[in-house]
């Protein structure tokens, strides 16, 4: 009878309509697909070590890699992409901590050479029932979607809560008939319920994703079988220690950082449990700029890539309250840019993300180059940081999705998600913004339909304040 109810309450929420998210037909921008691609005299970069492979051609037929080669047959009906043995074809990027759930962000993530994402929660049923399936068959332009359902043990932060772990593991059963991928679990979450969503999700192959739980610790949420950890910076809440959290009559600076000496212990238990990290310093970066700073997210509500945010989200940012914050974050930041450097330098796999576009400051898809930057600036070499955007993603949803096609590397049988860029990534990663043209779910959209993709966003988005 509890379980009876728990599914009759958890209806609403789960299946409620969602209209503004319809699916909808394939705008005239968007590349048909045809049987077989073939790209031709181009330099790959498969993204399984740190090399070039010069001169290939690589033949797709339906949305799958089947060769690759320097001498490869062509088929006669075959559409050429020739890269003249001057461009350079690599992966599509992954952006792996989104909240996004409208066409017009997905196809901002696509023009951004974005060719996968994976929903971090908030998403409505309607994208999950009807936009994300057409979007990942190819029908609609935009990214391949997985997503997370999310959960905690209060409605302080606004998610769906569970209070039992005989809730925890209903809940599991719920969102995976609904399509969710993951369980992402949230901070005021009760250590039993978690247990609970680790021993279903093994069950149920589902695996756990998300924040550090307050009341248990990422190190025995890791122990326990979490395998992402959703941003870098959860580990500041739920592992180190702060100066300024000592005892009464000790005192410390305020929003002070840890101590580095920490770090390896901290990464220690990461690999014993092979976790992947979400290396998000655009994210906790962006927060400290604005914080207590109203000048700078009001610099934020100016920016160029405003166009291409729905008015939604724009009120939603001018409402954020980072602005009335006290404090000082920026010895955080650089603490984070070390730990990060540091996981990297260990081998812990290391995923990209970007919690784009709730965070004022990250548009969807140019956020997630803001975040390659700012991790080569951290210390990352280049290939370390590609890897974090294409490779890793592929082998966090291989171990995690059990049913998931391949993707990440350049290699048969996987995913043909592509980006064809002017210059080679691993000399410069700001060529991936101006990408020539893009493969997702099957079709190729050449560089002037990715700028039809964003007038289109950018025009509904003018049209909407107009009126």
């Amino acid at each position: 009878m509890k379980l009876f109810s728990l599914i009759v309450a958890a209806l609403p929420f789960l299946c409620s309509p969602a209209f503004a998210h319809a699916a909808q037909p394939q705008s005239t921008a968007t590349a048909e697909a045809a049987a077989t691609t073939a790209f031709v005299s181009v330099n790959l970069l498969p993204m399984d070590t740190d090399r070039i492979v010069r001169n290939q051609s690589v033949l797709v037929e339906d949305g799958k890699i089947v060769a690759i080669g320097s001498a490869l047959a062509i088929p006669k009906n075959a559409r050429i992409i020739d890269g003249h043995g001057r461009t350079f074809l690599s992966p599509g990027l992954a952006d792996m901590h989104v909240h996004s759930d409208t066409t017009g962000d997905m196809q901002v993530y696509l023009a951004n050479g974005v060719t996968t994402v994976l929903n971090m929660g908030g998403a409505s049923s309607g994208f999950m029932d009807q936009v994300r399936p057409d979007m990942n068959r190819g029908k609609i332009a935009g990214p391949h979607i997985f997503a997370g359902f999310v959960v905690d043990g209060s409605p302080l932060y606004g998610q769906f809560v569970v209070a039992t772990p005989e809730q925890a593991r209903a809940m599991v059963g719920l969102a995976k008939t609904n399509g969710y991928d993951f369980i992402k679990v949230y901070n005021n979450l009760s250590p039993a319920s978690f247990q609970a969503f680790i021993e279903e999700g093994r069950k149920q192959h589902m695996a756990v994703i998300g924040h550090g739980v307050t009341r248990v610790g990422l190190e025995r949420q890791l122990d326990a079988g979490q395998v992402l950890v959703a941003h870098a910076e959860e580990f500041l809440y739920t592992t180190f220690s702060h100066p300024d959290k000592e005892p009464a009559g000790v005192s410390g600076p305020a929003d002070s950082a840890p101590d580095p000496d920490e770090i390896p212990a901290a990464i220690a238990f990461i690999k014993r449990n092979k976790a992947f990290v979400t290396a998000d310093i655009i994210t906790y970066a962006t927060i400290a700029s604005q914080w207590g700073r109203p000048a700078v997210a009001e610099r934020y509500m100016h920016m160029p890539e405003i166009r291409y945010l729905s008015p939604a989200r724009r009120i939603r940012w001018g409402d954020d309250g980072y602005t009335k914050r006290q404090g000082d974050l920026s010895a955080r930041v650089e603490f984070l840019q070390r730990f990060i450097k540091e996981m990297a330098q260990a081998g812990v796999p290391l995923v990209t993300g970007t919690d784009a576009p709730t965070i004022p400051g990250l548009v969807p898809g140019f956020s997630l180059h803001d975040d390659l930057r700012a991790l080569e600036e951290a210390g990352l070499s280049r290939y370390q940081v590609l890897s974090a955007a294409t490779r890793t993603p592929g082998e966090m949803i291989r171990r995690s999705v059990p049913d998931a096609e391949p993707f990440g590397t350049i290699k048969v049988g996987n995913r043909a998600d592509f980006i064809l860029s002017a210059k080679n990534p691993l000399d410069d990663l700001s060529t991936l913004r101006t990408p020539l043209g893009v493969m997702a779910n099957g079709n190729w959209y050449a560089e002037p339909e990715l700028h039809a993709l964003l007038d289109q966003v950018a025009d509904k988005y003018d049209n909407a304040f107009k009126h």
